[in-house]
């Protein structure tokens, strides 16, 4: 399913905690000016850009560290220390007998965001910082509706935006390059799914998404998952993820250079 979020719609989800950072503001003063700024800038394109999401809420099963989803295979990675979580933990095996779900998704913005202010550096950055809040505001609002209404697993969720931001939800939402899921190449995966063009996401040869400001990932409803870094991985994980990646073990490598 494709929504379209107008960035009205979206301001009240942005985290700013992340903008600022960004910024590198650290004093409270100069933090709210900055906001200021933005919120004119945001009110100033509301209406002549938008941002998209795409989802489709899929049966499931765990196949050892791969979820089985549609038809599709997702490869994953396992800790190699402490408690040794893969995601596919979360999702019922294949030998339960009983059919799991599981949400993939991902979020982007008008490509204008990106090109339409060359000409300011300090319009560029700022716009390109507020359509990267505005990815993931979109991705905030989105899981909360599948959560809410799609799937329906919380019918009854009353969160305020704080509580979203502290992930006070049931479930979780892994995004793609983050710690759980490092591999940025699963996006390639992800796009045989939901076919990312369909809100103007084209792919680079590692699987980073263009518009940069995107977000991709899946999303769990077990009210135990919880997030955690899968951190260094082996050679033998390495070749055993390859092998179930279909891809050399040179090219995944390539993927997971950070995580050996």
């Amino acid at each position: 399913m494709k929504l379209t979020y107008e960035i009205s719609e979206l301001v009240p989800y942005i985290n700013w905690i992340y903008f600022y950072y960004a910024w590198q503001l650290r004093d409270a003063e100069a933090q709210q000016r900055q906001r200021k700024d933005a919120e004119a800038v945001l009110a100033e394109l509301n209406g002549k850009y938008q941002v998209y999401a795409l989802f489709e809420l899929l049966e499931a099963n765990a196949d050892g560290d791969d979820i089985m989803a549609g038809g599709h295979r997702i490869p994953l990675l396992r800790q190699q220390s402490g408690d040794c979580l893969c995601l596919s933990d979360f999702i019922r095996p294949s030998s339960s007998g009983v059919k799991d779900r599981i949400g993939v998704f991902a979020t982007s913005v008008d490509h204008g965001l990106e090109r339409d202010f060359d000409t300011d550096p300090y319009m560029k950055m700022m716009v390109q910082l507020l359509a990267d809040r505005l990815a993931e505001a979109a991705a905030e609002k989105m899981h909360e509706s599948v959560r809410r209404t799609y799937w329906g697993y919380a019918p009854d969720e009353q969160l305020s935006i704080d509580e979203l931001h502290a992930e006070r939800f049931v479930g979780i939402r892994p995004a793609i390059g983050y710690p759980s899921l490092p591999d940025t190449s699963v996006n390639f995966v992800l796009d045989e799914m939901i076919d990312l063009k369909q809100i103007g996401i084209r792919l680079t040869e590692s699987g980073a998404m263009k518009p940069h400001a995107s977000v991709s990932g899946l999303m769990i409803s077990l009210p135990q998952a919880h997030y955690f870094s899968i951190g260094r991985i082996g050679h033998d994980q390495l070749a055993d993820y390859a092998k179930r990646r279909g891809l050399p073990v040179e090219v995944v490598r390539k993927f997971l250079s950070s995580n050996l």
